[in-house]
């Protein structure tokens, strides 16, 4: 039996990680309905529709470290926002690389049929 401590450890070695273009190492996790809920509040009303602003920021909230040094949730715009500029398009893109699910295989051209 594994203690708590102990599983959160193995959590957090098991976070998905990306580089950037700068060469910053950002530590991700996807974001649970309660983080999404969160990032609505956060956003206010029209933000939270806005589905471009909302996709980049849902990107950045997605961030939980740069280079080991953590980085807490943003709770509200301005601080969404300077996440975002603290990323840049160097962390935006390597992150939306990175949650980006894998396009699934088609095994008939694969096969040969």
């Amino acid at each position: 039996m594994s203690t708590l401590s102990a599983r959160l450890i193995a959590a957090a070695e098991a976070a998905p990680t990306t580089t950037d273009s700068q060469g910053r190492v950002l530590s991700l996790r996807r974001l649970t309905a309660l983080d999404k809920l969160r990032l609505f509040k956060a956003a206010g009303p029209a933000l939270a529709q806005n589905h471009l602003w909302l996709g980049m920021a849902t990107l950045a909230c997605s961030v939980t470290a740069i280079d080991d040094v953590p980085v807490p949730p943003p709770v509200n715009e301005a601080q969404i926002e300077a996440l975002v500029g603290r990323l840049g398009d160097e962390g935006i893109n390597a992150i939306a690389r990175a949650l980006t699910p894998p396009e699934p295989l088609d095994v008939a051209t694969h096969a040969g049929n």
